[in-house]
Order: C-alpha cells, then sequence, then structure tokens
C-alpha cells in the first residue's frame, strides 16, 4: 500500500472509501459513472470527501477523492466541483444529518428491482434480511433527479438515527453508516437481501416471514456483532493490496 500523500488529510478514510468504490464496481452494484459515497470528516458533519464528478469507480483512488464544505453555497463553482446531483443529495444529508457520518448511495440491480415495487418494504425472511428490520424507511415520493430541493427532501426522512437504509422509490438504494466499514457492510448485505427476496417472489410461493420479536433480536444481534464491518473491509482491502492495486493511491 502506497504511503499517505503529503498534504492530504483523513488518510485511511480515503483509503477506506476508495477500497469501497474499487469493490462496488467489481461487485457490479455501481451505474456508469452516475453513484456516489460520502464520508463525514468533521465533527459536525458538514465537511466531507465525496467521489469526483465523472469518475468511474473502477477508478477512484484515495488522493483524487474531493474534500467540500456542504454550507459553502461556492462550491459548485469550484473547478473540482462535484456532480449536481451528488451535492443536491449527499450535501443535504450531511447539512442536517450529524449521525449520518457515511452514506452511499447505488443504482444496484436488486435494490432498484425493489424501488419499483409498489410496496418496496424489505419484510425479514432470513437472517440477512432481518439486519434492516424496523432500520429502514421507503421514499414513495419520488420527484426527479437529486438536485437540492429532492435530496433536501430525502435527508428529511433519515432524521431518526435508527434509520440505517432508504429505499428510494424508482430511484435505488441509499445507506448510512459511522463508518465506511459499516455503511459498506450494510450495503452489501441489503444488496444481497433483496436479491434474496425477489428471488423469493419469483417463485410464486408464500414466504416464511419471521415473526416481529425474532427479526428484532437478529438485527440487534448484527448491531452487536464484534468487529464484523471491519474485518469485511479489511480483508477486501487486503485483496486489493496483494494485487497491487492503485486505490491506495
Amino acid at each position: 500500500m502506497n504511503a499517505p500523500i503529503p498534504n492530504l488529510t483523513h488518510w485511511q478514510e480515503r483509503c477506506d472509501m476508495a477500497a469501497a468504490f474499487r469493490w462496488t464496481a467489481r461487485l457490479n452494484m455501481h451505474e456508469a459513472v452516475a453513484n456516489h459515497f460520502s464520508l463525514a470528516v468533521n465533527a459536525d458533519g458538514s465537511r466531507f470527501l465525496i467521489n469526483p464528478n465523472g469518475r468511474h469507480f473502477s477508478r477512484i483512488t484515495a488522493s483524487n477523492l474531493v474534500e467540500i464544505d456542504a454550507n459553502d453555497p461556492a462550491t459548485m463553482s469550484r473547478p473540482d466541483a462535484p456532480d449536481p446531483t451528488a451535492w443536491g443529495l449527499h450535501g443535504s444529508i450531511h447539512r442536517a444529518l450529524p449521525h449520518a457520518r457515511c452514506v452511499m448511495h447505488v443504482h444496484s440491480i436488486h435494490a432498484t428491482v425493489l424501488a419499483s415495487l409498489a410496496d418496496s418494504r424489505l419484510p425479514a425472511i432470513d437472517q440477512t434480511s432481518a439486519m434492516f428490520h424496523n432500520r429502514l424507511v421507503v421514499d414513495d415520493h419520488y420527484g426527479g433527479m437529486a438536485f437540492e430541493e429532492e435530496g433536501a427532501r430525502c435527508a428529511t426522512l433519515l432524521a431518526d438515527p435508527k434509520t440505517i437504509v432508504m429505499v428510494m422509490g424508482n430511484h435505488g438504494v441509499l445507506v448510512i453508516g459511522q463508518t465506511v466499514a459499516e455503511a459498506f457492510n450494510r450495503l452489501y448485505y441489503f444488496e444481497r437481501a433483496a436479491e434474496t427476496y425477489i428471488r423469493a417472489l419469483q417463485t410464486g410461493r408464500p414466504l416464511r416471514i419471521l415473526p416481529d420479536a425474532i427479526a428484532e433480536k437478529t438485527a440487534q444481534e448484527w448491531e452487536a456483532y464484534p468487529g464484523f464491518a471491519d474485518a469485511h473491509l479489511s480483508e477486501l482491502r487486503a485483496i486489493l493490496d496483494a494485487e497491487a492495486n492503485d486505490y491506495a493511491a
């Protein structure tokens, strides 16, 4: 892994972010040069790292992440300004919600299929989907691309700190966490859970839905599972490092 580049702060966080981008592309959960991940780097969450405009997830590095201020109205006039929808959605969330430290938004296939259903809730039908029991909000009022007005509306739906996933109806999915590892782990498992649910629906047979008490118990056990998300991201970084990958450059 390359050494930190002088004058760039938050190096380890940058490397974690870059690894998450690379692995998301490897899992085909990205979409062209759209979709965005962001990470707050100050106490109130207003300053955050985000991917550069128009850069494919598979080419993002630690050093080319952009640091911006959600409260700076001149941001979109910068030569390295982020994508306008990234500013609208992620800027609104970081401006309003200090608890939303890491925000990951994608149009991954199975999560977007779920977001396209008239009922976009995810029932707890297995151990993985139980992770999100009573921790998910569905946005039923898509209003177009996530420029500032739409982004601000979406941010209001995440006000409850217990909410870790927003199924964005007619759009995609947004996941939040306290760290890159936590958010990416949730993003990965939500896509898995959505795939299992969609495939279960395709059988046309009745679903085996967990009782609320067991689903909640399982969700709490996921939350308390020691070091799981950190180990997940650490292993992904180890794989990338073994490949002499340039994500940490």
